[in-house]
């Protein structure tokens, strides 16, 4: 299988091009940048969609940029990188020949995929405590109410309620096929947590401070912290390119990318203090974060949802990583 991937050099898009690769599929970059194996966006847009069975869009401004003033500006970035992307993947996979029987958007991975190379870890510290923030992705799960009870699964209903929630509506309405193109290639949306692995995403981030005994629950700790491993992300992606048994549906098939356990902010900072065998004695107030990042943003970290992955489970997908202690274990190799 040929597979397109927009964004595919960020931190999600390196493993499921490793995985896809290791099953024997070749893989093609959409990036900023030309290079072997790459092809850019304005080559997407003049030569239109190269030959593919499948396609993936990653792409995206990172949402907790610490270099970045929550303002205006940066609010269009995060809409327009997203949603720009993902029509202009749309466009060309409706105007193909031969367009490919599965198209899937991630939405909420590689858009706030940090560079690697540039991303930061914000450290405010006064006499009696440092507030940590490392750049974490932003959560497309933030679509659902932020509740401490509620349950949710992708049969769930739900309305925009922020801006946050408001950008996921468009950015999947932007990745909608026309209904002829949708006869013939399946639509899937992927909503991932939080993204957990040893090679990038927030993880990479938090390790040191961690490691310094600087690590501490984010607000009350309390609220729902949706997640999982990169490996299990990148493998519910190439489960959803693999081809339509049936007629695909008009509608887009929506999957909750996360992991089946249900944790709370404050037992993942316990868990990974455990693994790493170190105190986390540093809770960052959310009046903190309110401020330093803005409270439009800081939502993210501060409040959280139940989220329940009741489709990719019955679609027959097995996690490597099911719980916290086996994701944390493996990222830092303990």
């Amino acid at each position: 299988m040929r597979v397109l991937i927009g964004g595919g050099s960020g931190f999600v898009g390196r493993e499921l091009t490793r995985l896809l690769r290791d099953k024997g599929h070749e893989v093609t970059v959409i990036s900023r940048q030309p290079g072997p194996g790459k092809i850019t966006w304005g080559e997407l847009e003049s030569s239109g969609l190269p030959p593919c069975e499948g396609a993936v869009n990653l792409a995206g401004e990172n949402l907790m940029n610490p270099l970045r003033w929550w303002n205006e500006s940066y609010k269009k970035d995060l809409f327009s990188s997203r949603i720009d992307t993902t029509k202009a993947l749309a466009q060309a996979i409706a105007a193909s020949p031969s367009p490919p029987h599965s198209w899937v958007l991630v939405s909420g991975v590689g858009e706030c995929l940090p560079n690697d190379k540039n991303s930061k870890v914000l450290i405010c510290c006064s006499e009696q405590s440092c507030c940590i923030f490392p750049s974490l992705l932003f959560m497309s799960t933030a679509c659902y109410q932020p509740s401490l009870t509620a349950k949710y699964t992708e049969d769930s209903q739900w309305t925009p309620f922020d801006l946050l929630s408001k950008l996921v509506k468009e950015w999947e309405a932007s990745a909608l096929l026309p209904e002829t193109v949708a006869q013939n290639t399946k639509q899937v949306v992927i909503r991932p947590g939080a993204v957990l692995g040893r090679d990038g995403g927030a993880m990479k981030q938090m390790l040191l401070p961690f490691w310094l005994g600087l690590g501490g629950t984010l607000g009350s700790g309390s609220q729902p912290f949706p997640w999982i491993h990169v490996s299990d992300l990148a493998g519910i992606i190439a489960h959803a390119l693999e081809p339509p048994t049936d007629t695909p549906s008009p509608s887009q098939q929506v999957f909750n990318g996360v992991a089946p356990a249900l944790n709370t902010n404050y037992e993942f900072t316990k868990e990974l203090g455990r693994v790493l065998r170190r105190p986390t004695i540093f809770p960052v107030p959310g009046f903190v974060m309110n401020a330093l990042m803005g409270s439009e943003r800081a939502v993210v970290l501060t409040q959280g949802q139940k989220v329940v992955p009741q489709r990719t489970l019955e679609a027959g997908f097995q996690y490597k990583y099911p719980d916290l202690s086996s994701a944390l274990k493996e990222i830092v190799g303990s």
